[in-house]
Formats: structure tokens, sequence, C-alpha cells
């Protein structure tokens, strides 16, 4: 939806701060401002017009003395006003307006009161609270200058050269001068021992299709991103339904190296199937390694999966926003919440498969989330994930992890989603979609873009540099050409140690190869992707 920025102190250049925040113009080219409050507090922000296109308008200001900015979306702000702020005056039709009126009424404790995606900071006087949301969908970052004050940034470039120490701000947490940071989402199921509820298909079923019937909510075109994979088809699958309920047809967008690549192909078949209007978008090798400086000064990290699938992910948005679409559906977060990733069929342990994706979970931020957010909003497209969806996730990481388990069902990852929506009455999918073997996103738009990104990388980077590599890079340390390359941009873009030390690297657990990508994992050319066994009524 934007991007933010927020000093909190005296002081600070204002044109100096409009400079910083426009570093960001790419996630909110809309319209921007900024407002100084008495005390010398300083808000910024740059806006993606999606809710409220013509009054909500950025910072925002409460009943009295306290002021907003926010990034995000809180699908609840209907409800909210009608309910516990019925008595509030609103100044804008925005549902960003109703986080300064929650504070208003409630004082630090209402963002469990919120259902959204966020990272917001309220200024009240001398007081003030910034929060994220319980996942970390959207991105939020702190930091210390030399003379105390504290900012809060949606990204790094606003803040990096500015503070002496900054940092990613912890999803569902917030954060005042009175309390510190503290932890307002305390979910069930983060003790794994809770994961004790049977398995009710129906249910799961159900919680998704109102997980993305909340995220159609927007005042612009909305699609979906469709890479063929059983992720992204269930996603679209459900939101053509629930726009067809409104005489609408769903646009989705999916991108290869070609034609024939495996996620192209799948995606239009799932695309006639469903009866979108089908973008499919193609790019080649040279232009993904072309765009690779620019990229990671974007993405704000050196992770080499994150990377990998950006490339594709960041030609497919420019694509989308060119075609005056603002909003998309995605479907990450269903590999995590139900052990999708290969690896997973290795877990040594069903109490270890289940700690794994609850470690999986709370980490997304890190990677897929960044990089789903990152990506699209380089070119001002938001990205909204309904499998991360806090009741869907307290349904299904609370669902017996045997249920969840490849090989309580023959190796088949996900099978309890894929069951879910099998309903040979009314197809969602084709079967031979429904039930498609994982493709990592870097692989299936193509093969060869990971065998020759690799490629090129190792021609960039000399053998004696990678041996030298913990000399120069003592933090995350590089162990290939490929991951030396990465770090070396970023570096030239970020070199403050604060910078490097907030990307956190994804490994996959329990195989040899410790390369991210899908192909690593023997199971990939093992797996039995016949259609599941029939013993689960819906």
């Amino acid at each position: 939806m934007c991007g933010i920025l927020a000093i909190i102190g005296k002081g600070k250049d204002e044109e100096l701060v409009k400079q910083l925040s426009k570093r960001m113009s790419h996630r909110g080219p809309d319209e921007s401002d900024l407002h100084v409050t008495e005390n010398g507090h300083i808000l910024s922000h740059e806006r993606l017009s999606i809710i409220d296109l013509h009054s909500g308008k950025q910072p925002i200001r409460g009943t009295k003395t306290a002021y907003m900015v926010h990034n995000g979306e809180i699908y609840n702000h209907q409800e909210l006003r009608e309910t516990v702020l019925k008595s509030h005056t609103f100044r804008t039709k925005s549902d960003s307006e109703v986080i300064v009126h929650l504070y208003e009424e409630f004082g630090y404790e209402f963002l469990n009161r919120l259902d959204g995606d966020f990272a917001f900071v309220v200024i009240d006087g001398d007081d003030f609270i910034a929060g994220r949301d319980a996942i970390g969908v959207k991105p939020l970052y702190y930091g210390l200058d030399d003379r105390g004050r504290i900012y809060f940034s949606s990204e790094m470039k606003p803040i990096a050269d500015q503070c002496k120490t900054f940092a990613t701000f912890p999803p569902g947490h917030y954060y005042t001068p009175k309390t510190g940071f503290v932890k307002y989402y305390k979910p069930e199921y983060e003790d794994y021992t809770k994961a004790t509820e049977a398995l009710d298909l129906t249910a799961i079923r159900e919680s998704l299709t109102e997980a993305t019937r909340k995220r159609l909510m927007s005042d612009v075109p909305i699609g979906v991103l469709l890479s063929g994979g059983l992720d992204s088809s269930l996603t679209s699958a459900i939101a053509a339904r629930l726009l067809k309920e409104k005489g609408k047809t769903l646009h989705s967008f999916s991108i290869g190296l070609d034609a024939e690549a495996p996620d192209a192909k799948a995606a239009r078949k799932v695309a006639e199937f469903l009866g979108t209007e089908h973008h499919e978008i193609h790019f080649t090798i040279e232009q993904g390694i072309e765009i690779l400086d620019k990229l990671i000064w974007h993405l704000e990290t050196y992770d080499v999966t994150s990377v990998r699938a950006s490339t594709p992910m960041y030609f497919l948005s420019k694509a989308i926003t060119d075609m005056g679409v603002k909003v998309v559906l995605s479907g990450e977060g269903a590999d995590e919440i139900f052990g999708g990733y290969l690896y997973f069929r290795n877990a040594p342990s069903t109490e270890d498969f289940q700690k794994e994706t609850i470690e999986r979970v709370q980490k997304l931020f890190t990677a897929d989330l960044l990089r789903a957010d990152k990506s699209t909003m380089a070119h001002g497209l938001e990205a909204r994930v309904p499998f991360l969806d806090k009741a869907f996730l307290d349904l299904s990481i609370k669902i017996q992890p045997e249920e969840k388990q490849p090989k309580t069902y023959d190796g088949v990852e996900k099978y309890i989603l894929r069951k879910a929506f099998d309903t040979p009455e009314d197809p969602y999918l084709p079967q031979e979609v429904l039930w498609r073997q994982k493709e990592q996103f870097s692989d299936g738009v193509g093969y060869n873009w990971i065998d020759t990104l690799i490629e090129y990388c190792a021609s960039q980077i000399t053998d004696y540099q990678l041996e030298h590599a913990g000399e120069r890079f003592t933090y995350n340390t590089p162990t290939t050409k490929e991951a030396y390359f990465y770090r070396d941009i970023f570096h030239k873009h970020f070199p403050q140690v604060s910078a490097a030390q907030t990307v956190r690297k994804w490994i996959p657990k329990w195989q040899e190869n410790q390369d991210p990508s899908g192909r690593a994992n023997a199971a990939h050319v093992q797996a039995d992707t016949a259609i599941a066994k029939n013993n689960i009524s819906v």
C-alpha cells in the first residue's frame, strides 16, 4: 500500500526527511505527504492508493493530537467503525484511519483487534506506538541515530545511512517508549504440543475461502499471481468464484522464460479451466542477469533463494502495474503451514515436523514475505496472502501433524490441502493441477534460469575471493560463488553491519545438498504424483 517513515526526536531537517522518504517512492507512486508535529517529530508517507482514493491521504490525524502513518490493509475496518469506534468522528473512508482511533480508545492494547496486514506508527505529543502485523506480511525497520532519535521505516533505504544501528522490527510486536517491545500476538499454535485438532476438510476449505474474500477488498483493479502450482492455483480458483458472484472476471498473471516453462504451461491450463483473463509474461536470462544489481537494491537481501525467485517476480510485477492493476493475491505460506517443501519428507519424527512448520511460518518475514513484498512494491504493486490469515493459521497449524506429513499419504505433500478442494461434483481445479508436484518458483519459470544464473555468478567471482570470503564478510559468510556475488552487490548498496545482520539465510533441513532449489532434494525426482487415496471424505 505504501512506504512509511517516522522520526521520533527533534532537529531533523524537514527537506532531508522528504528526500529520505523519496528513496522508497516506488512503494507509493500516487501521492506523498509529510507532517511535523508540535513537538518536532516527523511522519512521512508515500502512498499507493487502494482504499478511499480521494480522501485517504496520510499522515492521518485522529480526533485530537494523534497522527498516524500506516502501510497495509485493515480488512475489518468497517466492522470496527460500526462497533467499538462508533462514537468516533472519522476524517476519511480509509481503512487505515481506524488505527489512530483505536489508539485513542484503548491506548496501547488494541493490536489484536486488527484483522489485516500492517506496519504503522502513531505519534501523540511525545508518546508514540509502532506496530507490525502478526506474521510480518508488511515490512518494518527501526533504528537509532547518534543523537538518540528513533526511526521507523518500511525499508532500510531511508534509514541505513542515518542510523548508527538499525534492525528488523519483529512481527507480532508493538513498541512504545514506556513498554519497549511487547509481543501482542501469542497464538496457541506456537506450542507444538497443541497440534491436537482433528482433521476437518470442510473447515479448511471454508476458512481459506473467507481469507481470500477479505483480501478482495479494493477500490482498484485486483488480480492474482498464477504459477500453476497448487497454492497459487487454489488462490486463483477461490478468487475467481468470489468475483464471479459479483459478475466480475479475474485477471491472472504468470511468467516464464518461454511458453514451454513448467509453470507457464500449468498456469495456462488453470486459467482456461477457471475462465480468467490470463496474461503470460516472458523474460530472458540475459534480462534477469542485467537487473540483479537493481533487484538486490530493492530486495534489501542477499539470500540466494530470495534473489533467484524475485527476479521473475520483479518482471511480472512491472508488467502487471503497466496494465493498471495495483493489487494481486499470492500463494505464499501454504508450504510452511502444511509441510509442502520436499525436504519435509525427511523429517525424523512427527514432533520435528511440527516444530519445523511452526518455525518456518514464524520466519516467513525473512524470506518469502520479504520477496513477495519488495519485488512487487518495487513497481507499486501490493501482494496479499490469504494463506497467512490469522484464523486460517490457527485452524491449520493446530491440525494433528500426522495429517500434514507427506509420509502419511504415500509421499504426497500438502495432501490434506489438496483433498479439501478435491470436490468432483464442483471441481476447483483440474485433477492434474490439483495433484501436481511442487516446483520452486525459481525453478518453475524454466530450469535454465537457475543453471545459467549459477554459471554466470561463478564467472564473476574468483576462487581466491571465495576462499577468503570470511575475511571480508564475517557475518553470514558466503559459501558459494553465487552467494558471494549477491553479497557483493548488497554490500555496495548497504555496507552497514546492521544491514547485513537483517538477513537470514534459508537452508532446508534434513537433506545433504544445501542448495535451496527444490531439485536439490532427491524426493523431487522420486515423488509419486499419482492421484491420492480416497480414504478421506469431504
